[in-house]
């Protein structure tokens, strides 16, 4: 469940009854993985697409990291 808080996103975590304070781009992230796997480039693209923004190695490398982030917290899977 996410619910926008001006400049922050909490964002429920029902299996750890847990509520985490987010901001961009996790809640681009997040909905963009609701019901449906992707790769890291898949979802750049898809993310880039959605706001008009060049994809490169550079944004690449950091979204795979805000992933193993949100991994670590086991908001996001791999599949």
């Amino acid at each position: 469940m996410l619910v926008a808080l001006d400049d922050f996103t909490a964002l429920y975590h029902r299996r750890s009854a847990q509520t985490h304070l987010v901001n961009e781009p996790v809640p681009q992230i997040i909905a963009a993985l609701e019901g449906c796997a992707m790769t890291p480039s898949a979802l750049l693209s898809a993310l880039s697409a959605d706001n008009d923004v060049e994809a490169d190695g550079d944004l690449l490398a950091a979204l795979i990291a805000r992933l193993a982030e949100l991994e670590a917290l086991g908001l996001v899977f791999r599949a």
